[in-house]
């Protein structure tokens, strides 16, 4: 097994999701490098209060990574220098999202289909950034007609791009299918950067696979994160070869969950974040190591994101998490 250099193993932007208090918890399981979910350059050159929340540092390790999207040049440029104003330590450009919301506004994975226009975005980003390393994330093209991945990636690298991530799959896939990482070789042999791979990531043994497949330089894991941010510490443990990493405990998969909805709390405030961390608690309740029937598990995580008040929600987790263990006790 090849050697796994610092920052190979990241956490893929999602909407909605990796905000800054499920970035901490990753970082506190040892995810190498967390990317905050994505946010409009028009709606954060607008101060947006909910885009300004989103993309906020997450406290702990690691360093602070925010993705970008823009349709306009100006925008991601203005975007890119706030950012830059802002103190984040790097920028990474979307050009992989796609959801029509995204691309029926022309940018996310729409830009892919205008080179011309990507290329000016890429700029856009280097010259707003100031200096700043800036990443791009996209698919392997819109359509399997259209798989430009490599020739967007060798512009990336000639304008200045510091490594670009790429998801096994074409927009117009969406998440349907499986991730194909040998395509993403296609890309890695046209550039000299560092090439990340992305897509049905889930656990240390299909990201040796996705290394082995695409030979990309790392991978980035998204959606089987979710209820878990402490499996991008395992991939990661397993790629370098790190025997001192252990899966956390029931107790403390409890405490970190607990200690995430706090910090949503705090981040959000306390009807608006307690709303937005439920996605957070009903996977994680999903992913919870119980001999539960299918019925009882979607009984209890539609129990509690139906409360509204976040104590009773940590207690009714706390009887959920720990009742074996009382009744052992």
């Amino acid at each position: 097994m090849r050697d796994i250099s610092p920052e190979r193993v990241w956490l893929a932007p999602m909407s909605g999701s990796t905000d800054a208090a499920f970035r901490r918890q990753a970082i506190r399981f040892g995810a190498e490098a967390v990317v905050s979910e994505m946010v409009a350059g028009e709606a954060l050159t607008a101060a947006r209060p909910d885009m300004v929340r989103r993309i906020c540092r997450h406290e702990g390790a690691g360093r602070w990574i925010v993705q970008l999207a823009a349709r306009r040049p100006e925008d991601m440029k203005a975007g890119a220098r706030l950012l830059a104003e802002a103190g984040v330590d790097q920028i990474d450009i979307n050009m992989g999202c796609p959801s029509r919301q995204v691309t029926g506004g022309q940018s996310g994975s729409a830009l892919m289909r205008e080179p011309d226009l990507a290329q000016r975005i890429m700029d856009a980003a280097l010259e707003g950034g100031g200096g700043l390393p800036v990443s791009l994330k996209m698919r392997l093209g819109w359509d399997h007609d259209a798989l430009n991945a490599p020739t967007l990636a060798q512009y990336a690298e000639r304008a200045g791009i510091c490594m670009v991530f790429v998801h096994g799959r074409t927009r117009c896939q969406f998440y349907k299918g499986e991730a194909d990482w040998a395509q993403i070789a296609d890309t890695k042999d046209a550039v000299t950067i560092p090439v990340i791979a992305n897509g049905d990531i889930s656990d240390p043994a299909s990201a040796q696979q996705a290394l082995e497949l695409s030979g990309a330089d790392g991978v980035m894991i998204g959606r089987a994160a979710m209820g878990r941010p402490w499996l991008l510490g395992s991939v990661s443990a397993s790629l370098n070869n790190n025997d001192n990493w252990t899966w956390p405990d029931v107790p403390e998969q409890l405490d970190s969950l607990v200690s995430q909805i706090e910090d949503s709390l705090s981040l959000y405030g306390a009807a608006l974040g307690l709303k937005i961390v439920r996605k957070h608690i009903s996977a994680a309740i999903d992913h919870l190591d119980r001999p539960w029937h299918s019925d009882a598990r979607r009984e209890a995580r539609s129990t509690i994101c139906q409360l509204s008040s976040a104590d009773a929600v940590v207690e009714a987790l706390q009887d959920v998490y720990l009742k074996d263990r009382r009744l052992a006790a």
